[in-house]
């Protein structure tokens, strides 16, 4: 398995996986802990529990 890089590693450290981050926490934490030279892209998955059956 390949060492993680100090970058990595200290961005893990930030991140708590058991938290729930509202929106504006987790723009913000993906801002923080990006660390690459490219501009990143952040995808969002919403499941709002509709019966499509009953629309």
């Amino acid at each position: 398995m390949a060492k993680k890089s100090k970058n990595l590693r200290a961005a893990y450290e930030k991140v708590d996986a058991t938290k729930l981050y509202s929106v504006e926490e987790a723009v913000a934490l993906a801002k923080e802990t990006s660390f690459a030279k490219f501009d990143a892209t952040v995808e969002v998955a919403y499941n709002l529990n509709i019966d499509v059956k009953k629309i």
